[in-house]
């Protein structure tokens, strides 16, 4: 028998999360069953299951391919790119979100995410877990600003970070629903809301 290389199988995974998306975007979390799944992918349970055991672990590793370029943005700005303002990293991860959007429609998957992490506590837990290392990427970025004097000290790291969270998921759920004209500017604004404090 031959040796199954590691791209096919990366391959093989990603044809089955595209598969899910499309289900789930579709039907929903609930009334999505793993035989729609075989279906929608084309491959047979025993393939599908080499990959995932479950419903569940397509929908974290759906949420967390989803956050895995935000991370990787809110890491960038910490290591290479210090000097640039809390407004543009914002940006910056808005931007993702509408490319991801357009691509996949992650908006639409995150709500699905959301609602069913209300009533499913494996998911809630690998949620908050993705939430957490999130808010504590943009809290390292935002402290490096502040001992540089870029952003006030008269609020914790932590408290501007959770604050800077609470606008992303009103920007995908406005996004979710379609609402891309009244969005548009939102880029823009975010720079203009915190600028480079020492540009200023």
């Amino acid at each position: 028998m031959p040796k199954v290389t590691q791209e096919y199988m990366e391959a093989r995974r990603e044809q089955i999360l595209d598969a899910a998306r499309r289900c789930f975007l579709r039907d929903g979390f609930h009334s999505t069953s793993m035989q729609d799944l075989f279906a929608e992918s084309g491959l047979s349970a025993g393939a599908v299951y080499r990959h995932f055991a479950s419903k569940n672990e397509m929908i974290t590793a759906i949420v967390e391919e989803n956050m895995r370029d935000v991370l990787a943005m809110a890491h960038s700005v910490a290591k290479d790119r210090p000097s640039s303002s809390i407004g543009d990293l914002m940006a910056d991860v808005i931007d993702i979100v509408r490319v991801k959007t357009a691509d996949q429609n992650i908006a639409g998957l995150s709500v699905l995410a959301w609602s069913e992490s209300l009533r499913n506590p494996l998911l809630a837990e690998q949620f908050a877990d993705l939430m957490k290392q999130m808010r504590s990427a943009l809290t390292d970025v935002i402290r490096e600003h502040q001992r540089n004097g870029r952003l006030t000290r008269t609020v914790s790291a932590e408290a501007i970070a959770a604050t800077l969270m609470c606008t992303l998921p009103g920007y995908i759920l406005q996004l979710a629903m379609g609402d891309t004209e009244s969005l548009e500017g939102v880029p823009d604004a975010l720079r203009a809301l915190w600028p480079d404090m020492a540009a200023s």
